[in-house]
């Protein structure tokens, strides 16, 4: 591992950098070999190409006649994970706009789900449902550390088009979802102890003792970093503060309106899943890494039930593909996936969508030198025994296809594991040995992506900036 920085501390953040940047970990040259064993000869290109349905764009707004069978692949899925195989790639942002507009139109949903935190979901919903500020701020300010891969003009243009739609259909609004736990915004602490003034006055003290410590005062990027570098300890009696909070609120019980109650519940809970994840990183345990990366997906998906079960709206969840898939590439570092919790909370209510390309560009924070972390990368074509190398001859058009319906020998070839490009948030990243047939219902397969546009971020000294003192832990 190349190192960058040249304190201890800062060299722990980059070892956790580099453990989480893919949302699956990067594999050890042992565990990683060389060349894609198989143990079937059959070539699966004929089988693959009489079910793949041909994709006729990747910008949204283009006619949805060839997205209609994706819409019965989909069928009475109330949660749908549609995976990215870069973190920063125009085309996986703008199909999931793409997707994301015909599922609204034509099958009822309403909720676009990413992985970023619940409080940074919170804000951009306000402007979604009611024009409430500047969206390119909004994400500016939010879009920090290493949630800044969203800070593009992809995602502002879907923001935008979510808002004009409300616009022209208050009668059925969209909604924007965060449903990780790397940040807890200030509006969530408010919104708890503004609830508890008003309805358990008396128990206001001890709230705003228990928040004291992680209420952030200052920019994501800043908070985030504070947080992993204070002394594990610290961090675990802060986790246990804000867990009492929780308990306290949850004890109270409704008081006058239920919906309202819950709500504040909830982002009660989401400050302690924010605590109780930092509270499991000690670089000196890997096993404790593997903990939090555990219990990171199992929040997850737990927020998103929650938000599925209690609005009982179909929804979009846009995360990486090691995230919304059913096996983890990695288990030792990353023992179970947010698909996996998904799936067996809520049965066949969920499906998912993975990404594969052929070669092609991304937006990535460089590992192999220190300064501006986030510049651009590309790839070439991976090599024959790879996934992608039989992937690329199916046909020439981007296309997609059901996983699950397909014949043999495509059936069994799927179900074997094989190098696959699965790049994060950090560059350079090894191919995984991978099971498209076990970890995906419905593959889509772009032949070349290209960067994502990138964002400005914010002015130094302005509200959202934040002075960069190592590079920040990677949540994805």
């Amino acid at each position: 591992m190349p190192v960058l920085l040249r304190t201890h501390r800062s060299h722990h953040l980059l070892l956790l950098l580099v453990v989480l940047a893919l949302g699956v970990g990067t594999p050890t040259s042992a565990a990683r070999p060389a060349h894609a064993k198989s143990t079937t000869t059959a070539d699966p290109v004929r089988e693959l190409a009489r079910s793949a349905e041909m994709l006729r764009s990747a910008e949204p707004g283009a006619p949805d006649g060839d997205l209609r069978p994706l819409g019965r692949m989909i069928g009475s899925a109330k949660i749908v994970g549609l995976g990215e195989a870069t973190h920063s790639s125009r085309q996986f942002f703008t199909m999931k706009h793409r997707v994301f507009r015909y599922l609204v139109e034509e099958k009822g949903f309403t909720t676009f789900a990413l992985e970023a935190p619940w409080s940074t979901g919170l804000v951009l919903d306000e402007y979604v449902l009611y024009g409430k500020g500047d969206p390119e701020k909004l994400m500016r300010q939010e879009f920090q550390s290493s949630y800044r891969i969203w800070n593009t003009r992809e995602y502002l243009d879907l923001l935008r088009w979510m808002r004009a739609h409300n616009v022209r259909h208050p009668d059925r609004p969209v909604q924007f979802m965060g449903e990780d736990n790397g940040y807890a915004g200030p509006g969530l602490f408010d919104a708890v102890t503004d609830y508890v003034s008003v309805h358990h006055p008396d128990l206001l003290p001890e709230f705003s003792r228990l928040y004291r410590e992680f209420r952030p005062t200052r920019s994501v990027e800043e908070t985030v970093n504070e947080n992993m570098t204070r002394p594990v300890a610290e961090r675990r009696r802060t986790a246990a503060d804000v867990r009492r909070a929780y308990e306290l609120l949850r004890a109270q019980g409704p008081d006058g309106d239920p919906e309202a109650y819950e709500w504040v519940l909830q982002h009660a809970r989401a400050i302690s899943q924010t605590a109780t994840l930092y509270s499991y990183y000690d670089f000196s345990d890997p096993e404790k890494v593997a903990q939090a990366m555990l219990y990171r997906d199992q929040v997850m998906a737990e927020n998103t039930v929650w938000w599925q079960r209690h609005t009982d709206r179909r929804m979009l969840l846009s995360a990486h593909n090691g995230h919304v898939s059913y096996e983890s590439d990695n288990p030792e570092q990353y023992p179970k996936t947010q698909g996996e919790f998904i799936r067996q909370a809520v049965g066949a209510q969920y499906m998912n969508i993975g990404y594969t390309f052929g070669q092609g560009s991304y937006n990535a924070m460089d590992l192999t030198e220190a300064g501006e972390p986030y510049r651009r990368f590309s790839v070439e074509p991976l090599g024959v025994g790879s996934n992608e190398e039989a992937l690329e001859r199916v046909m020439h058009r981007d296309y997609y296809l059901d996983l699950r319906t397909t014949s043999e020998p495509a059936r069994g070839w799927l179900r074997e594991k094989r190098l696959t490009r699965s790049i994060g948030n950090s560059w350079p990243e090894d191919p995984y040995q991978t099971s498209l047939g076990r970890q995906f219902d419905v593959l889509i397969h772009l032949h070349r992506v290209t960067a994502a546009d990138l964002l400005p971020t914010a002015r130094a000294g302005s509200p959202g900036s934040a002075p960069r003192v190592a590079p920040a832990p990677d949540m994805h």
